[in-house]
């Protein structure tokens, strides 16, 4: 999914395996995913997509733009998910960190490069060897 503030930018869906950097888009408050190469394109994940980044990820200070040090998240695993869902003008989009921490993809310092590991179960049920196979024709057994 992509945040309500890149509405007005193009995106579509991350793929496995895509390389992702973090980007200020124009035209939008807020920064958010690009494919390496595209970069006025917003990929979207999915809540339970999972990336890895290839360094430690680094996010802006909770306050004092400007003035404290970038955060070290010490952490390059990641899962996508959504939090504030009740308030709609809120940003939603967040990474979890294996260790407990939520972080808005917004604070992300640009300019980080992630890999797309898995996208999550979209909840189709599994087709079994067994539902895949033909139907076999009774009449055509009794010969």
């Amino acid at each position: 999914m992509c945040d309500y503030s890149l509405l007005h930018v193009a995106t579509r869906p991350a793929q496995i395996e895509d390389k992702l950097v973090t980007t200020k888009f124009r035209n939008s408050i807020t920064r958010g995913f690009a494919a390496v190469g595209e970069p006025h394109i917003a990929v979207c994940l999915l809540p339970g997509t999972e990336i890895a980044f290839d360094e430690n990820v680094e996010c802006e200070p909770p306050f004092g733009i400007g003035i404290l040090p970038n955060k070290k998240i010490g952490q390059r695993l990641a899962r996508f998910r959504q939090i504030n869902t009740d308030n709609a003008v809120a940003h939603h989009d967040a990474l979890e960190f294996p260790d407990g921490q939520v972080v808005l993809l917004t604070r992300l310092i640009e300019g980080q490069q992630a890999t797309v590991l898995q996208l999550p179960v979209t909840g189709h049920p599994a087709v079994t060897k067994e539902a895949a196979r033909p139907a076999v024709n009774e009449s055509s057994l009794l010969t």
